[in-house]
């Protein structure tokens, strides 16, 4: 039954947003290497993903024009934002909560026409690297950065993130990392996206529990424990001897295997090379150095591939990311084919109510209480 290994290669839907067929996947028809090898901007593939192919030079324009204009937040959201900055807060929950607190703002949060939720999905697309940047900040101390017009997405965030305009490299690998977590065929999250959508509820709601799956440890976090191992590692100093205590006491190893893919995940080859790229020549090279050998051993003794969790952790680290919200790194991203995903179940929606195997017991004879 589908329900004994997590409905594994049962088919939920039809989708031209994106697919995994032989180990390659593609955004509407587009493979992933097509977009990477042409330095597809991040801006261009959240275009592809809603509107199923990519934009001319005034499309995109227009695009990026209208994601610019939304980035700012409102002082309320900041503020929310930092009555939820302490440090025992999981991430996660505070971008839960901000993007539900974003729909309670929005005037025109529960009218569902294609244009209010064409609306409804810029904000949300340009205000999560806002809301990110804000909290990173706020949790450590320091005053919010604005937001800046002129920058693209991915320069913006590191500018917001780090108060000081990125570098041509930092830009390119952010970008990259963008563009290849921004969909994912039938994921966790996404499918609960088209649930939460099949319903009819405002696209807030959709995002918001697309959010919450994304933060269980099973779907979102693997390269936040990636980059907890590789300190470890480097702390301990003996890659081998580490992996194999931990293998030998049943542990997983993240960053390793994957649900889909068996020979290869097409995405973390571009990752490799952009912490390979970043790190070169810096004292940061301990981290890629470091990934290397264990993914050599990960190979050599259990025959086990890195998936795009793995080299992405040293990207982020890199790049002046907290591994705290790596995550939300991840969402920041995601959130592009969630809308897409969204806006497609919308068109053409059906309520999504699959049945469950009953597997208890049956007819049981009521016993009155004083008899029990």
């Amino acid at each position: 039954m589908g329900e004994e290994n997590g409905l594994k290669d049962q088919i939920a839907c039809n989708t031209r947003i994106s697919s995994i067929i032989d180990d390659d996947l593609s955004y509407a028809g587009y493979n992933i290497s097509e977009l990477m090898d042409n330095n597809a901007s991040f801006e261009e593939v959240i275009y592809l993903l809603w509107n199923l192919h990519l934009p001319t030079q005034i499309e995109l324009k227009h695009f990026v024009d209208e994601l610019r204009a939304n980035y700012a937040i409102s002082d309320a959201v900041e503020q929310c934002i930092l009555i939820q900055s302490r440090r025992h807060l999981h991430p996660m929950s505070v971008l839960r909560s901000t993007v539900s607190l974003l729909g309670v703002y929005n005037i025109n949060a529960e009218d569902n026409s294609v244009e209010a939720t064409y609306e409804q999905s810029i904000q949300l697309m340009a205000k999560m690297p806002t809301i990110i940047a804000t909290f990173a900040r706020l949790r450590m101390g320091l005053t919010p950065v604005e937001p800046r017009e002129d920058l693209g997405f991915a320069a913006n965030f590191l500018y917001m993130l780090n108060g000081e305009e990125p570098t041509p490299l930092q830009v390119t690998a952010l970008n990259k990392a963008l563009v290849l977590h921004a969909d994912h065929e039938l994921n966790a999250s996404t499918f609960a996206a088209r649930v939460t959508a099949s319903t009819l509820t405002d696209i807030y709601s959709c995002v918001t529990t697309a959010i919450g799956t994304l933060k269980g440890p099973l779907h979102g976090g693997a390269n936040e424990k990636v980059f907890d191992m590789l300190r470890e590692i480097r702390e301990h100093g003996n890659t081998e001897v580490y992996l194999k205590e931990k293998l030998d006491s049943q542990e997983k190893i993240m960053g390793f295997g994957h649900r889909v893919y068996k020979t290869q995940d097409p995405r973390e080859k571009y990752l490799r090379e952009m912490a390979q790229q970043l790190t070169q020549g810096t004292e940061d090279e301990v981290w890629f150095n470091l990934s290397c050998e264990i993914e050599a051993y990960m190979k050599n003794t259990k025959g086990l591939i890195p998936n795009v969790d793995f080299y992405s952790a040293t990207v982020y680290h890199v790049l002046g990311i907290d591994s705290s919200i790596f995550t939300l790194i991840f969402a920041m991203s995601r959130v592009s084919g969630w809308i897409a995903h969204i806006q497609e179940q919308q068109k053409n929606n059906k309520l999504i109510r699959p049945r469950s195997h009953y597997i208890g017991q049956l007819n049981l004879e009521y016993i009155p209480i004083g008899k029990r």
